[in-house]
């Protein structure tokens, strides 16, 4: 393959990480009166970001702490108790310590859940043909005006609660007017079936979200999705693709069946 992971690599692909959910929130945090409660703020090493209005841990979390930043532990947990958001970090193995996970357990933290994070290198080798059902499915840009249709297809995706759709709308419709990001929808025997997004910068091309519809999943509409947005990234001339998953599950799967390679898993902390 030619890139293999190590301790500059596993950084790259952790600030890439941080980059993305760092662009998106703060697109967010520039709405009027920012009603969302996005607030984005660095201790040491660590980037703790926070979106009052939007519960659970996918944009309340801690990215990038380091062996060394224990002095500033406290003052995260502050960070958040102030907003009554539970914390939680998310921990790479390059960047631990014995001294790090130490101090994490005596401040009243424990090791909750892992979480995947992958990549690959993009070469002029990257396949560019979808596997199963190709004739089946097409893939193209999401227009400016389709973003309902985008909500419609992330809230069921991910069996959340209808009444959620118009933010999704309006928190990924914000983004599309913003170079590093690009929406794909996919049509499956032309119905909206499934949507995806990339996220690219300094040559790496993040796999930033997908979801499908219930009633086309097992047609190799994600698969289809994942293909097309590395190749995308290639003709962008990135060099690196990289995604996160629930370790072992279905999109984690389908990553590696595109050739994607697990590149560490992240270790969870919460409080007791």
């Amino acid at each position: 393959m030619g890139l293999v992971v190590d301790r500059g690599l596993a950084e790259r692909l952790e600030f890439s990480e941080i980059d993305t959910l760092n662009s998106r929130l703060t697109e967010m945090q520039k709405i009027d009166k920012n009603p969302m409660k996005v607030e984005i703020q660095k201790f040491g090493n660590a980037t703790a970001f926070s979106v009052k209005n939007i519960p659970g841990p996918s944009f309340n979390t801690v990215k990038g702490l380091k062996d060394g930043d224990e002095k500033h532990i406290d003052k995260i947990l502050d960070f958040y108790k102030q907003k009554e958001i539970p914390v939680r970090f998310e921990l790479t193995p390059a960047h631990t310590s014995p001294e790090l996970l130490t101090h994490l357990s005596e401040t009243g933290l424990y090791h909750n859940d892992f979480h995947t994070s992958l990549y690959a290198p993009i070469s002029n080798e990257v396949e560019k043909s979808y596997e199963s059902n190709k004739e089946k499915i097409v893939i193209r840009m999401l227009q400016h005006n389709e973003f309902d249709t985008f909500a419609e297809i992330y809230t069921k995706g991910f069996e959340m609660p209808a009444f959620l759709k118009s933010g999704v709308a309006q928190n990924n419709g914000i983004l599309h007017n913003i170079k590093n990001w690009t929406f794909y929808l996919a049509i499956y025997e032309n119905e909206p079936a499934g949507i995806g997004v990339l996220f690219i910068k300094d040559r790496i091309g993040t796999l930033a979200a997908a979801a499908t519809l219930p009633t086309f999943r097992n047609k190799g509409i994600q698969s289809a999705l994942i293909k097309h947005r590395i190749h995308q990234a290639y003709l962008q001339k990135c060099d690196v693709i990289v995604g996160q998953a629930k370790f072992a599950s279905v999109s984690q799967k389908n990553m590696e069946r595109a050739g994607l390679s697990i590149a560490y898993t992240k270790a969870i902390w919460v409080e007791k």
